[in-house]
């Protein structure tokens, strides 16, 4: 098993500037606050991740669907929705989960994942890095 490496400054800079999309929720962008106009502002942590290309490496679409129905699974009984992240072309699923920042840790290292994005309440969303 490959261990969760830092990841390069482009692949930061990336995160830094893709945007995040979840039905239900604000556009979401690292270092902003979410524009809650016509949502209600949720309380506690609301944590965006994935299990797609695990440690920035791409993997084929294939295995990244699959990827995502086991992280699926790991979620039954945990309020969450289907959501994507977004830099120009690119496009990578994720979940938009309301647990505790710690539990989503848990669920983004099992899938080694680089990092999570997280909500809480009106502050600025936030990148938290897993390595």
């Amino acid at each position: 098993m490959v261990g969760i490496l830092p990841p390069t400054p482009a692949v930061s800079r990336s995160y830094r500037l893709s945007t995040y999309h979840v039905p239900g929720l604000p556009v979401i962008r690292i270092g902003r606050r979410p524009q809650w106009r016509r949502c209600v502002v949720p309380q506690g942590d609301i944590v965006l991740l994935s299990a797609c290309n695990p440690g920035g490496r791409l993997r084929p679409d294939g295995w990244n669907h699959r990827m995502m129905q086991a992280l699926s699974q790991h979620l039954r009984g945990v309020k969450h929705e289907l959501g994507e992240g977004r830099l120009g072309r690119w496009s990578e699923p994720l979940y938009a989960v309301r647990v505790p920042l710690a539990r989503g840790l848990r669920l983004a290292r099992l899938f080694r994942q680089n990092a999570v994005v997280v909500l809480n309440g009106d502050r600025p969303a936030r990148l938290v890095y897993l390595a």
